[in-house]
């Protein structure tokens, strides 16, 4: 399990449907070297609505780069993306873009162990309308439920420093509830 990049954005407005702005942090950027990983996330990195995302239980997200594929395949398909192009590390608005681990494998309690930090796994992320206005497709935050790819948050256990190019380790803990499992309940929660 790998790092492939560490993410980080400023608040900024976003152009959302009707043509009015929204403040907006979704727009994330790789950072190079090492970041320092405070108590309510990364050195850096804002969140524009702390209502759903941030705090302590959602300091950093979390997302597989193995659903990187889908997403452009979903974009290209309905004209968004003319061409193939990759989509970039950030583009969801992850803090950290993972290889290795998908959400079929992670439990909320379960513990990841960097090198110079830990975090631990406390939520899936749940689609909003800022995700659905980035992908640039109304069905976006549908097609995620339907997938069943949607990362997962991160609170901050032992602060430190985290990088691109890092391995880490999975401890698990309780399994009481898995990711999947969680998402599929909030998934329910939102069709009814």
């Amino acid at each position: 399990m790998q790092v492939l990049s560490v993410n980080t954005g400023a608040a900024r407005p976003l152009r959302v449907a009707g043509g009015r702005k929204v403040l907006s942090a979704i727009g994330k950027s790789p950072v190079d070297g090492p970041v320092p990983v405070l108590a309510l996330g990364l050195l850096g990195d804002e969140q524009a609505d702390l209502s759903v995302h941030g705090g302590l239980d959602k300091a950093v997200y979390a997302y597989p780069a193995e659903h990187l594929a889908f997403w452009q395949k979903e974009r290209r398909e309905r004209g968004v993306s003319l061409f193939d192009e990759a989509l970039p590390p950030g583009f969801l608005g992850e803090n950290l873009t993972i290889e290795g681990l998908l959400e079929t494998a992670v439990w909320v309690g379960d513990t990841l162990h960097f090198p110079a930090c830990s975090l631990r796994v406390t939520a899936p992320r749940e689609p909003c309308f800022k995700l659905t206005e980035v992908m640039g497709f109304p069905q976006a935050g549908k097609r995620m439920l339907q997938q069943a790819c949607p990362g997962f948050y991160l609170s901050v256990v032992a602060p430190g420093t985290i990088q691109a190019g890092q391995s880490f380790t999975l401890e698990a803990g309780q399994r009481g509830l898995s990711i999947i499992d969680a998402f599929h309940a909030k998934r329910l929660k939102h069709l009814r």
